[in-house]
C-alpha cells in the first residue's frame, strides 16, 4: 500500500488567541468569517470554541480535519493568511498554533487559564461511552462473525471489536460529546 493510500489519523489545529479587551465584538465577527471559510476546505470536520470567562481574553479554538495533510493545507492557505492579517490588530499577542492528533486534546485546552476537568469527570464520561459501545457493538458484529467464522475466533473477534469501539470513541463520539458537556466538564 503506498503512503497516499494509507489511512490517515484525524488532526486538530489548536489555536490560542488573546484578544484585546476592546476588540471582542470585532473579533467575534472575524471568528464567524474564518470558521465559514475553513468549512469549505477539504477534510474539514468541525470547530470547537472555548470562549473566555468574564474578565478574560483567551479564546481556544480547535479546528478538526480528516488528516494532518488537510490541516496543514488550511494552515498554509492564502485565505487563512489573509484572515490572520486582518485579526492581528485585534490580538494582544501573536496567535499560538499547534497541530494535534489522536485523543490528547479531548480534555485539555491548549493554554487556557480555566482549570482542567477533574479526573473523575473524565473517567465518568469515558466509562459511560465505552460501556454503551460495548453493549451495542458486539451484538451488531455477531452477524459478521456468524457469516465469517474465521473472524469469530477467539482473539480475532476481540481485536476487531476493540478496534471498532476505540475508533468510534476517538473519531466520532468524544470529539462531539466533550464540547456538548464542556459547561459541566470544565466547571470546577
Amino acid at each position: 500500500m503506498s503512503s497516499s493510500q494509507q489511512p490517515q489519523a484525524g488532526a486538530s489545529i489548536l489555536i490560542h488567541h488573546q484578544v484585546d479587551p476592546s476588540q471582542h465584538t470585532s473579533y467575534e465577527s472575524w471568528l464567524a468569517t474564518i470558521i465559514e471559510v475553513a468549512a469549505g476546505f477539504a477534510g474539514h470536520q468541525g470547530v470547537t470554541i472555548l470562549k473566555p470567562t468574564p474578565g478574560q481574553q483567551h479564546y481556544e479554538i480547535a479546528v478538526r480535519f480528516a488528516s494532518e495533510a488537510d490541516a496543514k493545507r488550511w494552515l498554509d492557505s492564502d485565505e487563512r493568511q489573509q484572515l490572520i492579517g486582518k485579526v492581528a490588530p485585534l490580538l494582544q499577542l501573536p496567535e499560538n498554533v499547534q497541530i494535534s492528533s489522536g485523543i490528547d486534546h479531548w480534555f485539555q485546552p491548549v493554554h487556557s487559564p480555566a482549570p482542567h476537568p477533574v479526573r473523575w469527570k473524565q473517567w465518568l464520561i469515558t466509562t459511560l461511552v465505552i460501556c454503551l459501545l460495548t453493549m451495542l457493538i458486539p451484538p451488531l458484529l455477531q452477524v459478521l462473525f456468524d457469516a465469517l467464522p474465521l473472524l469469530g475466533l477467539w482473539g480475532i473477534r476481540h481485536l476487531l471489536t476493540a478496534g471498532i469501539i476505540v475508533g468510534l470513541v476517538v473519531y466520532l463520539v468524544m470529539p462531539r460529546l466533550v464540547p456538548l458537556l464542556a459547561g459541566w466538564l470544565f466547571k470546577p
